[in-house]
Order: C-alpha cells, then sequence, then structure tokens
C-alpha cells in the first residue's frame, strides 16, 4: 500500500469470509484509477473469488497480475460479461466511463461495483437509476474514504449505539496530494474527472448522509478554483461546499489538491461528527507530527474523553455485506437509494459552484 499515493492507495484488512470458496466469483474491468485495488483486496478478503481481468492497456493488466497472479485475462469485456460464473463486476475506469460500463454490466444480469465518482452528468445519473429499477441489479459505488476507513467505520457504529447523541452537523476535510507528473491526462480534463466535487467530494457529501443519518439535502452555496496549477487550466485544486439535510444536519466540506510533500501520507483527511451529546474527530490516515499510522479516533460525551487507535481493529464489513447482498437481494452494505442520493448531491454541487478567479491561474 502506497502511503505517499493517493491514487494507488489500496488498504488491506483482516480476512473473514461470508462465502465459501467459489460461491461468489467476480471480475475486475477498468484499471484507470488505483482504487481497483482496494475494491479487489476488500472482496477478497471477504472471500470472493477473483476470477477474471479485462483492461486495453496490456501494461495494467501485467501490473494488476503482480498483484493477483491466479486471475485470468479476458481478451474482450465479452468473456467476462458473457459468464454465468461471474455475478458482479468490479470497475475504475475514467470517471466519465464508469457509467456505460455499469450500463454494459447490467444489460448482461450482472450487479455492478464501480470506484467513486459514479457519474460526472446528472443524465447518467438517470439512466441508472432507471435501469436498476427495471432489473433489480446494483449500482454499488466505492466511496472509500468511509467504507475502506476503520475509524470512520468505528465512528457509524458509535454514533448508532447513541454515544454523541443525534448528530447535527459533520465537516469533512479532504487534502489530496497531487503528484501531478504521474497523473494520467484525463485527471486534468473536466468532462473526463467531472470536477473536484464531483470527484473527491463525493466521498464527503456520503459521509454526511451516512453519519448524520439524512435522506436527502439542499446545496447551499459550493466554489472552486484553480490557485496553482495555470499550466493545467481545467484542473479544479481547491472546492468546497455547505449542505443542509432533510433532518435539520448541516454539512461543511473542502477538499483541495494542496498535500504538502513533507506529510508522510497522500493526505490529512479528517471528519468532526457534532452531536447533541458529544463530538467525535476522525484523523484518517495520519495524526501528525504525533503517529505515523492512520485511524485516529477521538472521542468526547457526557462520561469521557477518549482517543482510540481503531487500525486493526474493526475491519471493514461492507465488502462482506455486499457479497451477501448480491446473494441475497438486500441492501445491508448500502442502499442504492443512498449511493445514488450521494452522486447526485456531488454533482448538483458541482453544477452550482462559483468559480473563484485566482490572479495566478
Amino acid at each position: 500500500m502506497k502511503r505517499k499515493d493517493g491514487m494507488n492507495y489500496a488498504p488491506e484488512g483482516m480476512r473473514n469470509d461470508v462465502v465459501d470458496k467459489g460461491e461468489f466469483q467476480f471480475a475486475a474491468i477498468g484499471l484507470d484509477h488505483g482504487h481497483i485495488y482496494g475494491m479487489c483486496n476488500g472482496l477478497v478478503e471477504a472471500g470472493a473469488d477473483l476470477k477474471w481481468v479485462y483492461d486495453p492497456d496490456r501494461q495494467k493488466v501485467n501490473r494488476f497480475l503482480e498483484v493477483y497472479p491466479n486471475v485470468r485475462v479476458a481478451e474482450s469485456e465479452t468473456d467476462i460479461l458473457q459468464d454465468p460464473d461471474v455475478k458482479l463486476v468490479a470497475g475504475a475506469k475514467i470517471p466519465c466511463d464508469r457509467f456505460a460500463l455499469g450500463m454494459r454490466v447490467m444489460d448482461n444480469g450482472k450487479d455492478y461495483f464501480t470506484d467513486k465518482a459514479p457519474f460526472t452528468t446528472i443524465e447518467q445519473l438517470n439512466a441508472a437509476r432507471q435501469k436498476t429499477e427495471e432489473t433489480g441489479l446494483k449500482y454499488a459505488v466505492y466511496y472509500s474514504e468511509r467504507i475502506h476507513v476503520e475509524s470512520a467505520v468505528y465512528a457509524g457504529q458509535l454514533i448508532e449505539d447513541g454515544a454523541i447523541g443525534r448528530v447535527i452537523q459533520v465537516i469533512g476535510l479532504g487534502p489530496h496530494r497531487l503528484n501531478a507528473s504521474s497523473r494520467p491526462d484525463w485527471f486534468f480534463k473536466h468532462d473526463q474527472y467531472g470536477g473536484i466535487l464531483c470527484d473527491i467530494g463525493s466521498h464527503q457529501i456520503e459521509q454526511f448522509l451516512h453519519f448524520a443519518g439524512v435522506k436527502d439535502a439542499m446545496v447551499v452555496q459550493s466554489k472552486v478554483a484553480n490557485y496553482n496549477n495555470p499550466s493545467k487550466p481545467e484542473l479544479e485544486d481547491f472546492g468546497d461546499a455547505t449542505l443542509i439535510g432533510d433532518n435539520g444536519a448541516t454539512n461543511y466540506f473542502r477538499v483541495d489538491w494542496f498535500t504538502p510533500d513533507g506529510l508522510s501520507t497522500w493526505g490529512d483527511g479528517r471528519t468532526i461528527i457534532l452531536g447533541t451529546e458529544g463530538y467525535i474527530e476522525l484523523r484518517k490516515y495520519v495524526d501528525i507530527a504525533r503517529s505515523g499510522k492512520g485511524d485516529h479516533l477521538y472521542l468526547v460525551n457526557g462520561e469521557e474523553e477518549k482517543h482510540i487507535e481503531v487500525n486493526g481493529k474493526v475491519g471493514f464489513p461492507f465488502f462482506g455485506e455486499l457479497i451477501l447482498d448480491c446473494i441475497n437481494r438486500t441492501e445491508n452494505a448500502m442502499t442504492q437509494e443512498h449511493a445514488f442520493k450521494a452522486a447526485e448531491l456531488c454533482l448538483i454541487a458541482q453544477q452550482k459552484s462559483v468559480r473563484v478567479e485566482s490572479e495566478k491561474s
């Protein structure tokens, strides 16, 4: 796992099989983003069998085989889509292409698990909504900054247990390291990556919906800017937004590409969750100048103030739940409406955003 490179950050967790060997087979199509490794890790650790891989770029496939040497290499998508043993396809194509792959997967009767952001336009979202309603198939989304972070998983459990009362505000900070020289061309093309609020902002909105129990929300304001990358005019290196949930909870988040080189990891991601009876702070990937390990949770309520190091203690239940949801046609890992609502709100935030003009850019 590359701690300094967010694009190839792939958490590894504890083995916790929810199915017998061979009971649930899946495939990987589209290796454009390194999150595919985290997605596959999570499913394999929950007992799924990775049968196939396909990408038109053989170099990407060869790198994938270094991690998963027993996977079969498909000659085309068709090999995978027509294999009746494959129940789920995981994909991390260029953001603008994720929807089309999902439609092909569902047209062939399989569930789909895509990297975030799952869409770059509202039209894509509406078509996917219709397809899932017609077929009953899943269009699952890898919102990794919650489902693949143990401190975030544990925070959700504490909130459910009433540790901080009713959640009334979530503040999310999502800085990332740019590593511009190693980024592919699509990363800098707005219509391909969708904008900063559509892309990495999707993590923050999904967390707000989950932690605050929000079913719908209004985007009150949003801003984007290119402060420091004039040679990449379509890149947005800063964005923020404010939302109000249908239950009165509020959200502010900031995302950016300004992680300094001196930080030991790719981003100092933090979340502060305020409840009526306490609060939680998550320091997800590092506790700067104190601990190079991630998954630090700070809890303050009417009974205690506590620092809990969660790494290696909670695991990632989402992946096992997703496998069982695909088998049993349930919605325990994440409801389809939740996954789509997070996507919808990030698209709205992107559309409504005011562009801050920077003298340098």
